[in-house]
This record gives C-alpha cells, structure tokens and sequence, in this order.
C-alpha cells in the first residue's frame, strides 16, 4: 500500500479539465521555493523527487527547465495556486504527510489520470495488472462483450480500465460511497467513457440483483490489509486514505470472503474472478476457492515484484 507516483506528468500541465491556470509565479520565485521545498522534504523523509512531480501537476513547468536547473530564467509561470498557496501545501505534504496525489487532486494510473480525494484510495502502479491478465483470460471470447463488474470501484480505475480495454463490454461499476461514485463519475466523463460504464451505489454485487447469473466477470481490488497491520503503514495512507478501503478485517480476508462466496449467484457459467490481494494472501485465497466447490480453474498471479497480488478463478 505504499504511497507512490511516477515521474511523469499531465500532458496537459497538469490539473483537470476546465480549470483556469489564473496564477502567474516569477521563474525566479518558484526556483527558490523549489531548492527550500527539496530540503524541507528531505530533512522529513519524503522522495525529493515529488517536489517536481507537483511542480508539473499545478504548474506548467517545462520537464526539461526542472532537469538543467533553468526554471529561474523565465518571467511568468502559469499555475493553478499562488505562490502562498503553492506553499501552504507543500507544509501539508512534509508536516502532515498528505499524499501528494490528493494535495494536486490527480493520480496516474495506466495512462490515464484521475481526480481523487482522501474519498478515494489512491489507485497503485501495481493494480494495474489486473487489466492485462483480465484481457489474457478472456481474449478472444464472448466474454469481451458481456457485462462486467468493478466493485468498490473508488476512483473508477479498474471500471475504465476495463471499458477502454474491453470496448465491446458493458461495465457496472459498484461502490458503496456516494463521494467515490461522484468521483469515478467524473473520471468517467473526463475520458468519454460515461455512457460505457453505468454508476451504482450499494454494498458489493447487492445493487446488480436484477444481473444474477449474467456477468461475464468480476473485479475488484477489495480491502485486505489485516485490521492489525492498518495503524503501521505509512502515515500518507493511515492518517489520509479512507479506512474503509484499507481494513479486511482481522485476517485480511473478510471482503475477499464475501466476494469469493456472492459472486457465484451472478456470474455466468465460465464467468471470470479476479481479486487483487496482499502478498502472502494467496495459499489462503486458493484453499477459499478450492473449498466452496464453485469455482475451478483457481490460479494465484504474482505483480511485477514478485509477489502474490491477484486470484482469478472460474465460475463452474
């Protein structure tokens, strides 16, 4: 659950769509709040690199300026803050360690970039695998046009994922918070995908009743964090992100539990699931699977480290 973001950066400058970049900052200003940002967040232990990374999510930086130290020699930047608010910010960033992500209101995700909120986990490099194995197993099947389902959608990342990869499909996208739908609503619309992906609101594969037996998949990137282990992760994720995405109960297993158990009712026969896990979930997981008797072609997948991070299984 680490706290990451990648080096790259909107192309269009940052922000999302409609925003007015009504703030001009002096190169000069900016340099120098650049050099005090860097220090003050090495002397609290975050990446200096996240420095630039905000700089070109709030401001139209060239990458190029940042690399030969030349920021200083331009007039005017635009910017979505005042130089006041810009630093404001950054305070939060290393004195309350507000993730990055949220203080800019983006989050790279495949190639997209998405609005989040602390009502929204952040989306992780690492989820974005589960994507490429869902188009492996079902490549060349009806299944690419079936109905699909991202529960606990958040942000919406899985949902997009899915209907870019999937063009044919229909998606359900379920989440149980009104703030999150709103979120992965807009993120929806941002990428022209509004009419292919339909919103509900409800707990789990609750909402799609009247689908029972009809999807052609399952996804979903639950809670799985063992209640114990919640208060020592990162202080970005237990102080920011919503804990209600975090928190699988006393194993870890509680919502996988409850997924593994409900979504036999509604996927089709063959139907595909596919659940992003913590490492060290998978012989568990597998043995979850094996012993409800509904599911056969039980297989645990490792993420680009090496480690167990997804369980994909089919409907008997």
């Amino acid at each position: 659950m680490a706290n990451q973001q990648r080096s790259s950066h909107p192309a269009s400058g940052g922000g999302l769509g409609g925003e007015d970049w009504q703030h001009q900052i002096s190169g000069q200003a900016l340099a120098a709040w650049r050099s005090q940002a860097q220090q003050a967040a090495a002397a609290a232990g975050v990446p200096t690199g996240e420095v630039d990374w905000f700089l070109q999510a709030i401001a139209r930086v060239d990458p190029l300026a940042l690399r030969l130290g030349t920021l200083g020699d331009r007039a005017a930047i635009a910017a979505k803050f005042s130089l006041e608010e810009l630093e404001q910010r950054w305070k939060q960033r290393v004195q309350e360690r507000v993730p990055v992500q949220y203080l800019v209101g983006l989050a790279p995700w495949r190639h997209f970039w998405l609005e989040v909120s602390p009502a929204v986990l952040i989306p992780r490099p690492e989820t974005e695998l589960i994507i490429d194995l869902v188009v492996q197993a079902v490549e060349g099947t009806a299944a690419t046009r079936g109905h699909w389902a991202d529960l606990g959608t958040g942000s919406g990342a899985i949902a997009l994922g899915l209907a870019e990869a999937l063009p044919q499909a229909h998606i359900h996208a379920v989440d149980t918070s009104p703030a999150a739908i709103a979120i992965a609503q807009r993120n929806a619309e941002r990428y022209f995908m509004g009419d292919r992906v339909q919103f509900h609101q409800g707990s789990w594969l609750e909402p799609l009743g009247p689908g029972r037996g009809q999807l052609a998949g399952v996804v979903s990137n639950p809670p799985y964090i063992p209640s114990a282990i919640v208060p020592t992760l990162q202080p970005e994720v237990v102080q920011h992100e919503p804990s209600l995405a975090l928190d699988g109960g006393p194993d870890g297993l509680d919502c996988i539990r409850h997924l593994a158990e409900s979504a036999p009712a509604y996927l089709e026969p063959g139907g595909l699931w596919v659940v992003e896990m913590m490492a060290g979930q998978g012989e568990a997981i597998a043995a979850l699977l094996a012993d409800l008797g509904t599911y056969r072609d039980i297989r645990i997948e490792r993420d680009l480290a090496g480690h167990d991070r997804f369980a994909i299984a089919r409907r008997v």
